[in-house]
């Protein structure tokens, strides 16, 4: 057995759902599944994604339809997948659609990479890079590069991130290269021409030799100004030609680059404005020149102005000509359009004179009306001009405000580079564009701009936008960042304009393919520079090129776009594996500890996750570096003594760590990517202090950073995926990485020192540390401390750090050698924690000390063997777990072979029962207080609410909280199940015994190993109860299990039985011992009605829900003998011809429904259909609890039994005869609403129809049966659905029992062919064929409502309101009652087809459909109607007839059950219809079920409501759980 069971994610579609800004990581080797959501269940969904075949390059454009599995081959979607199994690193795209809709979803996923090194090609976990920086140029003759990269590997990195390579450009900035193809010149020394291939040799050393991996940047959004190649391919940049846009803003720059000329010569100092600019006068003055000289002179205006004076000419001409507007561009519509030229030309822009005419017309073909409509135009034109230069004031508005704001910045603020003067070499602004002519004038210079072959010359120099939309390309048209003077500048880089795709400018895309080809074949990964304003359709392009050459490309970025959603397009489409992240950006120690919580790692004792779960969204994974190389140096912002705790929290982060080349040194300034032209110092183990171009572990804080290096791999490598953070006071974090399974902890107590602690007056006071477990060893101490070896002097030629500190270390040392920790104690909480109380001594500012720490060893040992008993569910518990030799013998065997040997009525204990059922017991569901109780006393009450805390990882829910607090809940679920004793008390003890290791272990770990012995008792429960049920239920779908878990849910045994007994004579009944009196009882399983209300005491047993639901939870799942034995038992209750509805135990039974006896009739007919030899039951002794009709119930000593046939016989003969009686105890002692006529029970047979017929309308003999209870709405005694007459179910019902004994009388298997009665004083006989045939020939005529308005059938024609439906009833005393539209006729449809025509029953299902059909339930009440209302509130007491006291039960809410009958009905006649119209319905039932589907998985009851508000709003009114909205539906599956 694999310790690593294939991890599968599911990732759920829904229609319409666009997660193209969502992000989702996975790892090589995960397999995806891709399912189906409510949404589109029951839908052709195609689903496509471009992650490539085996064997076929990935192609971002190329999509491939995904093969869908339905490992069950069930109809239902709940099972159904396609998968993509991912071996291959890198962005993959998916989308899906359905019918005529190609793409109606989507997204991305990202594949991470798989690092490796060393000489063994060893993984490297992504979590345990340590990354530093180094700036290239500084590394001098690579001959030298080892001696100066040795300083990474002797200070722990196993990863080293080189800036760009290649040639610099002018500026000499790391970022602006000269030449993207070429190595950096300056590496090769006098005599030598090193070449791409001698570094990639060496970055291949690095790897093999030292295990550390090597990376550099791409650069793909600018290139230097002074690059050769851009002279050569000026298209290759924004200029005057390809980019006339822009001209205005060239203009602008001009005449700025101008006005810094003459600033800079004196030619504004008699207005007050020197070259130096010192105060806000001077800003001023700067203000005044550039409105009052700069913007005048250049009229910028003009570029997006008409010349009015031609376009009204031009207007006139037209008019004269008596041009027409064209139609096709004007589509008849009035305003007028401007015209942008294209080529942005003064006065430039033009009229359209279609809409111009369209706009603008003469009253008349007169010179003088052709002169009124000219005049108006002008005045528009007018106005568009005046809005035009409006415009330009406020770009220039923008354009002022930004420059003061760069001279602020530049020469005046405390935090900028004070430049100084204004100088040709430093102007007043950077540039915007590069000009590289000599000298002249500003008109000289524009007038250069209408000649392409000089203006193709002026490029766009690159920068970034604040606050900027990073999706946008700032230098397309459409945007005026350059105008607007909103770029801030780097001097030295040209923008790239690729276009669109490579055939937009094929140098570019060339050769920047070869640049990245180059960088992917010689280092592991890259970083890509300025990530945020790169074209994301050219990174796309180039990184699945560089994936070509190494799939396993380790792709990082520094990401500025202030919104993770945006950071996640980013991510998604590039597959980028981290995002840098700098410690550097939090404000203070707790920030600081936020963000290593924020990024990477789960909560310690987190709870074990499935290998198959949900595809969740995560975060970026973080590149987490304590400072990056173009930021400020800590040591300003900070103090030298906070480098070393500020790394060591940045190390603790579960996720890749770093640092810049400088930072473990101390150099007390930002080492500049521009301006830095020293070398950094080589390694030399016998390096001084004072010597600046060497360096060891006595430098700065190498020694620390070593250690913490090591520390931060070997965590990765080891498991330490858990994290805590604990912000023990303003300076100190401590932070906690734990391992899972070995539960080994590594605690990290960091001082941090944001303030010089020579300056800065630091509490004395350290608060004391509690550490649960046993302290193994310290693994580092180590603080910042001064040392007398000379002050920093900066080296003109090496990049060298402060002397004056050092770090003082211990490795490995125990805690008794520690100089830190004053003493320690060891205090135990409970009986089962101990703790280690740590006391400081000299954690001083700029201080760590971190220790290894074990569970002590008695909690080592429970711990391992609870891992070891927890094998038999999974393997991934098997490292850490201890077999011990003292197990219990109970724990020896496995658990399934004791689950195996309970019942599904064992099982409804040891998974279900609610309170009220517990309660019964003497015991109750368990109670948290301040909280709630759980739903059920078994095992699904806590999964129900663990499934949901698992997930998330919810360590603070009050759950966890009870099980850390005490064993309470624990102790609950074992003795629960020992005090039944038996098969389940063998359980229990299981769960016993499981639990005294549990309770001895930390609680802090109880919550996570509480749940795992849950999960694997739940899931060896639920595999033994689905072995007990049908082979339907067994290679069913997960929809079909859940549904049929339904059935263990409701079926149970109680305290004292249910059900009325048995015949002795009866084979295979169940017995046990009464606990109070000890003797022999019978204990057969009883169908609870509904939960929490109908599930215990006389209430949990009713005739009508007991036999709508028996089917479905207990003949479809393969319970045929407690589906008999109810069968049995219910008719052993038969009395007056009928079956009680209320059952009482039989006792209290009450006999006042007129449907009950049908439903019991239809599942003894679907027993005998269904069950192997299942007409066996009709000889099935019952016994006779009313042997007649004014008898009290039998006692136990004088049996009355008979054959079920008989009893059978004897109801039908009671109906033929005519039923008529008064309730026994009639009166509010049994119904304290009804009035006194409601007590008289009337089922008769009309004889002329065959319907069977009944009722008052003082009563409700049907399933729709509230009774008014409002005195204050006049509606007490009052049946709001009486349905008397002949309800359409019954006569449905009716019909197919008669179909039934006919055809078991010719096969000889019911004795019976007629009824004999009494008629007018005579004996009459009715044959059951006669009865039958009259249903058959009567029914369409008196129920369908045709469309014929002269119907003779139609007796009441002014009553119909809807045609093409059937009747709800037939002979109602209220005859509009009947033409009310309700889903009842379904029932009939489902139960007796025969009786309908198919093309009327098809109309009358698609009405239904429409009017009646909900999310999850059927519309009780035709919305049309006027008594409709869909929210039930039994509590609401007003004066309202219609709803008070939920006086609407059953006119409008949406009742679950009857949606199982429609489905039914739809999949039969469909059938009928043919293959196309079955198809289709199939994808409705499909469809509509998906709700069903998502309500039972989210239901904390696991089960489906008895009905919902209007819309499938939840109504608190209703049961949670009822038995026949969960067997209805799973007879719909069954169907299919």
């Amino acid at each position: 057995m694999s310790l690593e069971a294939i991890q599968v994610r599911v990732l759920v579609l829904n229609d319409m759902e666009q997660l193209g800004r969502t992000l989702f990581r996975l790892d090589q080797g995960f397999e995806l599944q891709f399912r189906l959501g409510p949404t589109l269940q029951g839908k052709n969904v195609r689903v496509y994604t471009n992650y490539p075949d085996v064997g076929e390059h990935f192609d971002r454009h190329t999509f491939k339809a995904l093969e869908w599995h339905n490992p069950t081959g069930r109809e239902d979607d709940s099972d159904k997948f396609c998968s993509l199994d991912l071996q291959i690193a890198g962005s993959y795209e998916y989308y899906f659609g359905h019918g005529h809709e190609e793409k109606s979803g989507g997204g991305y996923v990202v594949v991470d990479p798989v690092l490796r090194s060393g000489a063994d090609n060893h993984h490297v976990p992504l979590d345990s890079i340590t990354i530093q920086t180094y700036l290239s140029k500084c590394l001098g003759h690579l001959d030298d590069w080892p001696d100066r990269l040795r300083v990474a590997k002797e200070s722990g990195y196993n990863m080293i991130h080189f800036t760009p390579l290649q040639t610099l450009g002018k500026s000499r900035s790391c970022y602006s290269l000269a030449d993207q193809l070429s190595l950096n010149p300056e590496f090769s020394p006098p005599g030598k021409n090193y070449t791409w291939t001698d570094v990639g040799e060496l970055v291949q050393k690095l790897n093999t030799d030292w295990n550390v991996i090597c990376i550099t940047d791409v650069v793909y959004n600018h290139t230097a100004s002074n690059s050769p190649w851009i002279k050569e391919h000026p298209e290759c940049g924004y200029n005057m030609v390809n980019s006339p846009h822009l001209r205005p803003a060239w203009v602008l720059d001009r005449a700025i680059w101008h006005m810094s000329c003459n600033m800079a010569d004196g030619k504004y100092s008699a207005m007050g404005l020197p070259a130096q600019v010192q105060n806000e006068g001077h800003l001023g003055v700067i203000r005044d020149v550039l409105w009052g000289q700069v913007f005048p002179k250049i009229k910028l205006w003009e570029f997006f102005q008409i010349r009015i004076e031609s376009a009204v000419e031009e207007f006139r001409d037209l008019l004269t000509d008596g041009v027409q507007p064209d139609p096709r561009k004007t589509m008849g519509k009035k305003g007028l359009n401007i015209i942008q030229d294209p080529k942005f030309r003064r006065f430039g822009n033009e009229v359209d004179m279609d809409s111009a005419l369209e706009t603008f017309v003469p009253l008349s073909k007169s010179p003088q009306a052709i002169l009124e409509a000219c005049n108006l135009l002008w005045g528009r034109l007018e106005e568009i001009n005046q809005e035009q230069y409006q415009q330009i004031l406020n770009h220039q508005q923008q354009a002022t405000d930004c420059i003061v704001g760069n001279v602020v910045y530049e020469r005046l603020a405390d935090h900028g580079p004070k430049l100084g003067p204004v100088t040709r070499k430093d102007p007043i602004v950077t540039r915007y564009f590069t000009f590289p002519f000599e000298e002249k004038s500003l008109e000289d210079d524009l007038q250069m701009i209408d000649h392409p072959e000089k203006s193709h010359h002026f490029l766009a120099l690159n920068g970034w936008v604040m606050g900027d939309d990073p999706l946008r390309n700032f230098a397309e048209p459409g945007s005026n960042v350059y105008i607007r003077r909103e770029l801030i500048c780097w001097g030295d880089s040209v923008k790239l304009r690729y276009g669109n795709k490579p055939e937009d400018c094929p140098y570019l895309w060339a050769h920047m393919l070869k640049y990245t080809e180059i960088t992917a074949k010689h280092f592991a990964g890259v970083r890509l520079d300025n990530c945020h304003s790169t074209p994301l359709h050219v990174a796309e392009y180039m990184l699945d090129m560089a994936r070509v050459v190494r799939p396993d490309l380790y792709v990082v970025a520094e990401l500025f776009t202030g919104s993770e959603e945006v950071d996640n397009v980013f991510v998604t489409k590039l597959g980028i594996t981290a995002l840098i992240r700098e410690a550097m950006s939090a404000g203070d120690s707790h920030e600081e500890g936020r963000l290593v919580y924020r990024y990477g790692g789960e909560p310690v004792g987190a709870f074990y996750q499935p290998s198959l779960r949900p595809l969740v969204p995560t975060i970026a994974h973080a590149m987490f570096l304590d400072v990056t190389h173009d930021n400020e140096c800590p040591i300003k912002l900070r103090s030298a003594y906070d480098l070393l705790p500020s790394s060591a929290i940045v190390s603790m982060a579960c996720c890749c760590s770093g640092s810049t080349r400088g930072y473990d040194e101390m150099v007390p300034h930002q080492i500049s990517v521009v301006k830095e032209e020293r070398l950094y110092p080589k390694w030399s183990s016998d390096a001084q202090a004072s010597s600046t171009g060497e360096v060891n572990l006595k430098t700065g804080i190498i020694a620390g950073k070593l250690a913490l290096n090591k520390m931060h791999q070997e965590l990765a490598y080891k498991g330490f995926n858990q994290v805590y953070v604990d912000q023990v006071d303003e300076d100190i974090v401590a932070v906690t990485r734990h391992c899972p399974s070995t539960h080994q902890s590594v605690v990290a107590v960091c001082r941090t020192a944001f303030h010089d602690p020579k300056y800065h007056q630091y509490r004395t006071e350290v608060p004391p540390m509690f550490i649960p477990g046993k302290i193994e060893e310290v693994v580092l101490e180590a603080r910042v401390i001064d040392r007398h070896a000379g002050t920093y002097r900066k080296c003109e030629k090496y990049i060298n750090g402060m002397p004056e500190y050092t770090v003082e270390i211990k490795e490995h040392i125990q805690l008794r050698d520690s100089g830190v920790v004053k003493h320690t104690g060891v205090t135990s909480k409970g009986s089962s924690e101990f703790v280690e109380e740590i006391v400081f001594e000299r954690l001083t500012p700029g201080s760590v000390i971190a220790f290894r720490v074990s569970l002590d060893p008695k909690a080592q040992e429970l711990v391992g063997t609870i891992r070891y008993h927890l094998i038999q569910f999974s393997p991934k518990y098997k490292p850490g777990s201890w077999s011990n030799q003292q197990t219990p013998a109970i724990l020896e065997k496995p658990l399934a072979q004791m689950m195996s040997k309970l019942t599904l009525a064992d099982m409804n204990l040891l998974m279900f029962r609610c309170d009220s059922e517990e309660q019964e017991d003497g015991g109750g569901c368990y109670n948290i207080p301040s909280w709630t109780s759980f739903k059920y006393g078994g095992l699904q009450g806590l999964m129900s609410v663990m499934a949901d805390i698992r997930s998330k990882n919810d360590l603070g829910h009050p759950v966890c909280d009870n099980l850390r607090q005490g064993d309470w809940m624990i102790d609950y679920v074992s003795n629960r199940l020992v005090n039944h004793g038996g098969a389940l008390g063998e359980v229990g003890k299981w769960f016993e015994e499981m639990f005294h290791y549990l309770k001895h272990i930390p609680r802090y770990l109880i919550p996570c190993y509480f749940d795992a012995i849950l999960v694997g008792a739940y899931t060896t429960a639920l595999d033994s109860t689905f072995k007990m049920m049908s082979s339907f239920v067994q290679n069913g779908s997960t929809f079909v299990k859940l549904l049929a878990l339904g059935s263990v849910q409701m079926c149970g045994v109680g305290s004292s039985p249910a059900l009325p007994p048995l015949s002795l004579a009866l084979p295979d009944v169940p017995y046990r011992l009464n606990k109070e009196t000890g003797k022999k009882e019978q204990c057969c399983v009883s169908l609870a009605a509904g939960l929490p209300h109908f599930s215990s005491g006389i209430f949990r047993c009713w005739g009508r829900d007991t036999f709508i639901a028996l089917r479905g939870l207990m003949l479809v799942t393969g319970r045929h003998l407690e589906a008999r034995n109810i069968i049995l038992a219910f008719a052993g209750t038969l009395r007056h011809g009928l079956i009680p509805n209320l059952l009482g135990k039989g006792i209290c039974a009450r006999y006042n429904c007129r449907d009950a006896v049908w439903w019991w009739m239809q599942c003894i007919q679907d027993y005998c259909s269904m069950v192997h030899e299942g007409t066996a039951i009709l000889h099935c002794p019952v016994l006779r609890m009313y042997p007649r009709d004014d008898s009290e119930a039998n006692t136990p000593g004088t049996p009355v039994s008979q054959p079920l046939f008989e009893v059978i016989h004897e109801a039908m003969t009671r109906h033929m005869q005519g039923i008529n009686f008064r309730e026994r105890n009639a009166g509010p002692k049994i119904d304290m609403h009804m009035k006194d006529e409601g007590f008289n029970v009337v089922a008769k047979v009309h004889h002329d129809t065959g319907f069977v017929y009944g009722g008052n309308r003082f009563n409700c003999g049907t399933w729709m049966d509230k009774m008014g209870e409002s005195e204050k709405a006049r509606n007490k005694g009052i049946p709001a659905t009486p349905r008397d007459g002949s309800a359409v179910e019954i006569v449905g019902l009716s019909k197919s029992a008669l179909r039934w004994l006919v055809d078991l009388n010719k096969k000889g298997l019911f004795p019976h062919t007629s009824m004999k009665i009494q008629r007018d004083g005579k004996e009459v006989t009715v044959s059951y064929e006669d009865w039958n045939n009259k249903i058959q020939a009567k029914f369409e005529k008196n129920f369908y409502v045709s469309h014929d308005e002269k119907d003779p059938n139609e007796k009441h024609p002014d009553l119909v309101h809807k045609r093409g439906i059937y009747k709800d009833s037939h002979g109602a005393s209220s005859p509009w009652c009947d033409y009310q539209l309700r889903p009842n006729f379904c029932i009939a449809m489902v139960v007796a087809p025969e009786l309908f025509t198919v093309k009327r029953a098809w109309e009358a299902l698609e009405v239904t459909e429409k009017k009646l059909l909900g999310p999850l339930g059927m519309k009780t009440l035709d919305p049309d109607d006027m008594v409709y209302c869909g929210v039930y509130d039994n509590a609401l007491d007003n004066d309202d007839y219609n709803k008070a006291r939920g006086f609407n039960y059953h006119q409008g809410p949406e009742w679950l059950w009857p949606i199982g009958y429609f489905l039914r009905a739809k999949l039969y006649f469909a059938k009928k219809l043919g293959k196309e119209t079955y198809e289709q319905t199939v994808y409705l039932v499909k469809s509509i079920l998906s709700q069903h589907y998502v309500h039972l998985e989210r239901s904390s009851w696991k089960g489906l409501p008895e009905l919902t508000n209007e819309n499938g709003q939840y109504c608190p009114f209703s049961c949670e759980s009822q038995a026949w909205s969960i067997s209805t539906v799973l007879e719909v599956l069954h169907d299919m």
